[in-house]
């Protein structure tokens, strides 16, 4: 990539941050610093490289798409991190949100069930030089149990409800956001106190369902 291509991006993404995250709320400084370092260009398709910064999601293949900006930031927030957390993402896609959230967790696991996309995510991660990030191919609905609890969880594809397994993986005073419902959903903020989990309902959204061999036995 040449010296004028790569500025410009740099100056689509401080654009994005100031007029489509900021604009809309958030301020969360740390976010704000991670929304502007990473390279969301970089986590999408070649030929979609120039609407990389655009108000919108982006298909990233094999029926799965790359969150508008705005909404990861939102999570990302929703989250509370101060820095140095262990943090569970289910939902790899094309790895733009672990990234974020490496900029200021102190580790990021990240499920992907989807093998190729998986794949194609953890090699973008190493290219950017992401060494707290941590990449499994599997089945997210189940979490991560051995590298359990974690301070935060961010699900980026939509269960029917709230995945048991999550709940419990769940550190005393961690926080999960996940889009909960089939066609109509909502971005469900949950915090564990004292043995208790305490659910906010916060926005509608929209995101691709979650796959996984136990939801799919929960449908039946």
């Amino acid at each position: 990539m040449s010296q004028e291509a790569h500025d410009t991006f740099v100056g689509q993404r401080q654009r994005m941050v100031k007029t489509q995250i900021m604009a809309r709320g958030v301020q969360d400084s740390l976010v704000l610093k991670a929304m502007t370092r990473v390279k969301r260009h970089r986590y999408v398709p070649e030929n979609l490289q120039y609407a990389a910064y655009n108000d919108e999601p982006l298909p990233i293949g094999h029926g799965q798409t790359i969150s508008q900006p705005y909404i990861v930031a939102y999570m990302t927030e929703a989250l509370r991190l101060k820095g140095g957390e262990k943090v569970l993402e289910i939902g790899t896609g094309s790895g733009y949100q672990a990234a974020v959230l490496a900029e200021i967790a102190g580790d990021v696991y990240t499920i992907e069930i989807v093998e190729p996309l998986g794949k194609e995510a953890k090699a973008v991660l190493e290219e950017e030089g992401y060494q707290n990030i941590h990449c499994r191919v599997g089945d997210g609905y189940q979490g991560w149990p051995e590298a359990a609890p974690f301070d935060g969880i961010i699900v980026t594809a939509a269960p029917p409800s709230i995945p048991e397994p999550l709940i419990q993986q769940l550190k005393e005073g961690g926080r999960m956001i996940v889009p909960v419902g089939t066609w109509f959903q909502d971005l469900i903020l949950i915090t564990k106190r004292k043995g208790k989990v305490e659910k906010e309902r916060l926005i509608p959204v929209r995101f691709v369902p979650m796959t996984g061999k136990i939801q799919k036995k929960n449908e039946k």
